[in-house]
């Protein structure tokens, strides 16, 4: 068994997450605490991979990122980058995919906060900044965590998105979801049941660490209030 797919998916997983990570928080944030008008344009931005086909977002990252239009040829001329059919292209593809898997988590454990816990940061003459990483993201710990879950399986299992973008070059841009694709229409169905149960078992295994850590810790805060 060639394990060379297992181990992109998990790269792209991982590269994916941290980038998520980085953009999410602060942008969570500004969603739960802005009261600006394109706020909902925003939002509902953010929300279009839960409910259009990933078929539809690859076809058009594929149009924006190709070098015939104004973004593909820019940034092919001037940074250097062709995000067609490459792994950096999927990392792209990939923030966009699973972004709201990481933003909606965040973003309701931040409004969800009493708002005094800022409040009395700010009077201590806090930044909003170190406000953020002091105060709001620790009293928010199993909603970022999910967050950060929910997006490395997310991106784990991506089918259409990086299969419109990065095509299937072995060691490059085939990841596990695209081999599964490959053995079954070769007729290959072992081979197919092997990567498939490989992905089932560590989403299920992901999924139920959620749990597990949640609920411990909803029970240990639990205990604390009494």
């Amino acid at each position: 068994m060639n394990y060379a797919p297992i181990i992109l998916s998990f790269q792209l997983a991982l590269v994916t997450t941290i980038c998520l990570l980085i953009i999410g928080i602060p942008l969570a944030y500004w969603l739960s605490e802005s009261r600006s008008r394109i706020k909902p344009i925003l939002e509902a931005t953010v929300s279009l991979p839960l409910v259009l086909p990933p078929t539809v977002i690859g076809f058009y990252l594929l149009l924006a990122f190709s070098p015939d239009s104004s973004l593909g040829y820019f940034l092919k001329t001037y940074l250097g980058l062709d995000l067609i059919f490459s792994f950096t292209g999927l990392v792209v593809g990939s923030i966009i995919y699973s972004l709201p898997f990481m933003i909606h988590p965040i973003q309701a454990g931040l409004s969800n906060l009493p708002k005094n816990l800022a409040e009395a940061s700010y009077v201590l003459g806090k930044s909003r900044w170190t406000t953020l990483k002091h105060v709001l993201i620790p009293n928010i710990k199993p909603t970022v965590f999910t967050g950060i879950v929910l997006s490395f399986a997310h991106t784990l299992g991506e089918f259409g998105v990086v299969l419109m973008i990065g095509g299937n070059i072995p060691g490059q841009t085939r990841v596990a979801s695209i081999a599964i694709y490959d053995q079954v229409e070769a007729m290959n169905y072992a081979a197919a049941h092997r990567y498939a149960l490989i992905l089932l078992v560590l989403s299920f295994v992901i999924l139920l660490l959620v749990y597990v850590v949640n609920g411990h810790y909803f029970k240990n805060i639990g205990r604390a209030s009494i």
